[in-house]
């Protein structure tokens, strides 16, 4: 089942909309029906929606973008019905990078709101009392919607800020520190810091609201995989893919049948292989691959993917923990002068983790 549905792409950056977010239309459409609405107020509700999701598009362009001008590859947003998520391929180099991309998110914020400040009369209406307000904006018009529009995108602003790692507050509040006492140790207070409000969340979605349900457990979950990332990483820096990379690997040729690789499979335990002739690196032959055509003699040559990454044995296994986790590619070859000298996967690599965290203690 495909999850996503794409959107485009803007200045080279995917962007799609999980399947979840239609269950957010759809309960827009029965609430309002629910409390009467028609036609008009639907079609008003859904539309100011989108219109809201534009502005969270904008909001991750704005992270995105940012991170460009530190060539940190931005690999596509994700609308969610809770809000947008930025894929980066990597972690910005330093707290000072990390500070202006995570602050260019809300100022998009801002700048929308300060636009439409002055496209929507908004001063109008504070010199308005309660009961004219309120009436005026419940008419289903330009000049309501782009009222509720300025006030979203303010909220977007406030609620982002908000301290809760791994939020656009709480990764302000890890850049801050970490300049002062180091990416870890900051990412694991800030972090805290996220599981505390996550609880806080849940506990006020219980009683008033259970859409912050939904914002508690992502920022719980995101706080915990933040930090444990982040750990991973300052455990990996230093160490290259020489030292975690598998030696005993089978590898077959371009020419040889797919019974050939079929019977390897069962006679043992490797499901990915790396295709080479000369020792230079040819493709990538996936498990699922050798699976769907198990009963063809297709040769190799013929359904081994010839779009795939390589890491030199000098790369930092820091460097490539990120790009791994980022990638769809399961098993990485290691290259010496262009030559094939061993592989890695996650799952060595996650080992490789495991072993130095007990030389770390």
């Amino acid at each position: 089942m495909k999850t996503n549905l794409s959107l485009g792409k803007v200045s080279g950056i995917r962007i799609s909309v999980h399947w979840t977010f239609s269950l957010l239309i759809v309960w827009i459409v029965f609430d309002e029906l629910k409390r009467g609405g028609n036609a008009k107020s639907i079609l008003f509700n859904i539309t100011f929606i989108l219109a809201v999701f534009g502005c969270v598009v904008l909001h991750e362009l704005g992270h995105a973008l940012m991170a460009k001008r530190f060539n940190i590859k931005t690999e596509k947003i994700t609308l969610l019905p809770i809000g947008g998520m930025a894929s980066f391929e990597k972690l910005p180099e330093s707290p000072k990078q990390e500070l202006l991309v995570v602050i260019a998110g809300p100022m998009v914020n801002m700048v929308i709101a300060i636009l439409l400040y002055f496209i929507v009369p908004v001063q109008r209406f504070m010199q308005l009392d309660f009961t004219e307000t309120f009436e005026v904006l419940m008419r289903y018009n330009i000049q309501s919607f782009l009222f509720f529009l300025f006030i979203v995108n303010i909220g977007l602003v406030i609620f982002n800020l908000i301290p809760a790692f791994p939020m656009d507050g709480g990764r302000i509040l890890r850049a801050l520190l970490a300049l002062k006492i180091g990416r870890v140790k900051a990412t694991k207070i800030a972090t805290t810091l996220g599981l505390i409000m996550a609880v806080l969340f849940f506990l006020i979605g219980l009683l008033y609201n259970p859409f912050l349900i939904f914002i508690a457990l992502f920022v719980f979950l995101g706080a915990l995989s933040e930090n444990q990332m982040v750990q991973h990483l300052a455990w990996l820096n230093g160490h290259t893919a020489e030292e975690a990379m598998l030696l005993n690997i089978t590898t077959f040729n371009p020419k040889d049948t797919i019974d050939i690789v079929v019977n390897k499979i069962v006679s043992g335990t490797e499901t990915n292989f790396i295709i080479t002739e000369d020792q230079v690196v040819k493709g990538i032959l996936h498990h699922k691959t050798i699976i769907d055509n198990s009963n063809t003699s297709v040769l190799v040559e013929a359904i081994m993917d010839k779009n795939f990454k390589t890491f030199k044995d000098t790369d930092n296994l820091k460097t490539l923990y990120q790009l791994m986790h980022n990638s769809k590619q399961e098993l990485f070859p290691v290259v010496s002068n262009k030559k094939l000298i061993g592989a890695i996967d996650t799952t060595n690599l996650n080992e490789y983790i495991i072993l130095q965290s007990k030389l770390a203690h």
